[in-house]
């Protein structure tokens, strides 16, 4: 009762490859066991049946539906326009590109961002300076330290000012990059 109500669908056993005539052909009986899913409100759950004579698919003459007969759905492909075949084709004599520009000539056309001769949108847009320019375009290309706090960190005279000293101070904190820079000590009108 319940099979009659729910959507059946059936896997079938693949049988051997038919070597033969198709007016020949007759259906067998498998004696295979296939497996059929009913799908309920909640739960799909698997049921085993026989497979019998009339599960085995066929088409309206008469043949066997297999991998090497199967098609597409009628009215599920639609053909290409054949563009350039006439005028009475529908797309013949412009192709939809139109009676005069540059579109509608022969040959590559125009590059991807021309405007027609105007400014174009990519040079239109300012460049913007610094870090946002690139990658390293506004970063030093040396550790500033500033000679006030040199003398304000307690420095020896004689004492060696270098990143390992300035680091233990607490002047500087290099990262992975400032870590291979040169150092440079400045005044404090020069050090940005």
């Amino acid at each position: 009762m319940a099979m009659a109500t729910a959507s059946l669908l059936s896997l079938h056993c693949p049988s051997s490859p038919f070597k033969g005539s198709l007016t020949r052909l007759k259906p067998k009986t498998c004696n295979f066991t296939c497996l059929t899913l009913c799908s309920k409100n909640k739960r799909p759950s698997v049921v085993v049946n026989q497979a019998a004579a009339s599960s085995v698919v066929t088409t309206s003459s008469g043949a066997r539906l297999r991998l090497d007969n199967l098609g597409p759905q009628p009215g599920s492909r639609k053909k290409g326009k054949r563009k350039g075949r006439g005028i009475s084709a529908g797309q013949g004599n412009s192709c939809g590109f139109g009676m005069r520009g540059q579109k509608s000539r022969s040959g590559p056309g125009v590059r991807k961002g021309f405007e027609g001769g105007q400014m174009p949108l990519y040079r239109r847009i300012p460049k913007l300076r610094g870090i946002a320019g690139g990658m390293h375009a506004g970063l030093p290309n040396y550790v500033p330290v500033n000679l006030k706090d040199i003398a304000s960190a307690g420095f020896q005279e004689g004492e060696e000012v270098s990143l390992e000293t300035l680091k233990e101070k607490g002047l500087i904190n290099p990262s992975g990059r400032e870590r291979r820079l040169p150092l440079k000590v400045c005044d404090s009108s020069i050090c940005d």
